[in-house]
């Protein structure tokens, strides 16, 4: 192809959005809320993500040393910690600092613990894992350690965590796929119905014999622009509801700790996955159509 038959093209292409703009518009708008509810559930995984993190962050190990550990054994304890490579952080908490808390959270029942000549509680560490999948390996890890006494640990909101961001992944990677089906469908019968109104243009441009290149290339530009234009439009919308949103569960969300996780931080991502989307759709769902098209019409064009 020509480059002035592809600059021709094109710009058939871009005009043709405009003398269809009714349809144009309504397959803007159609494709706009897949994106929208498309990015509402990117969102949502990623707050989720971020609440699973954070409660993962909290659910820490607790590593007891002996009572008859020496000094020097109970420093090698916390170098043996820092070695296990799941282990994030570890921090040494003596059981005077620990002992102290204890009698702080009794409130008025803190008299209890008057008259104690030695602190009943053993030095330890206060460890956080870094892959919820590996925990029970490195809670078993963490046993052999010499001079360990005991380990306190909580497996089953570990189990619970991982489950949840299974399930969270497998519903999100089916709505992104539904969706983008859905947007696909669209496109492709909007590039269809135009393609019905044009249908004498059409079989003109066969009969002077034009290539089937030359009868596509403006539909799928047509259905490109369609496509970019509903990524970038849906990304301005769903910024907004998202502010919106943020401003409607911040109170709530502050009273139990987390709070929504700032969309600044993720639209590039979203606007490249919704141009994307829609620049495939809009040009892969013109090319399925007109082809379609093309064989119900009983094309002999030629593909040169």
């Amino acid at each position: 192809m020509k480059g002035t038959s592809l600059k021709y093209l094109t710009h058939e292409g871009f005009r043709n959005v405009w003398v269809n703009r009714l349809m144009s518009l309504a397959s803007v708008t159609v494709l706009m809320a897949c994106l929208i509810i498309m990015g509402a559930g990117i969102m949502i995984y990623f707050n989720i993500n971020n609440v699973v993190d954070k409660v993962q962050s909290q659910n820490v190990v607790m590593v007891y040393v002996a009572d008859d550990a020496t000094e020097d054994e109970t420093t090698q304890i916390g170098t043996s910690l820092k070695g296990i490579s799941n282990v994030e952080s570890c921090e040494f908490v003596p059981k005077e600092v620990a002992f102290q808390e204890q009698i702080q959270s009794m409130g008025g029942d803190a008299a209890l613990f008057e008259g104690f000549d030695e602190i009943p509680l053993p030095d330890a560490y206060k460890v956080t894992v870094k892959d919820l999948s590996q925990f029970e390996n490195t809670v078993s890890q963490i046993k052999q350690i010499n001079k360990v006494d005991s380990v306190r640990e909580n497996s089953d909101l570990a189990s619970k965590l991982l489950s949840l961001r299974h399930a969270v992944s497998i519903v999100s990677v089916g709505l992104v796929v539904m969706l983008f089906l859905v947007a696909l469908f669209i496109i492709s019968n909007t590039i269809r119905i135009t393609m019905f109104s044009r249908k004498l243009e059409i079989s003109i441009m066969k009969a002077v014999g034009a290539t089937n290149w030359f009868i596509r290339w403006p539909f799928m530009i047509e259905g490109m622009i369609l496509g970019t234009i509903s990524g970038i439009v849906s990304l301005g919308v769903l910024w907004g509801l998202y502010a919106v949103a943020e401003k409607v569960f911040a109170q709530t969300l502050s009273l139990i700790g987390f709070s929504l996780v700032p969309f600044s931080e993720y639209w590039w991502q979203i606007l490249l996955v919704f141009v994307a989307i829609g620049l495939f759709t809009g040009g892969f769902g013109s090319l399925v159509s007109m082809a379609k098209y093309l064989k119900e019409q009983g094309s002999v064009v030629s593909d040169d």
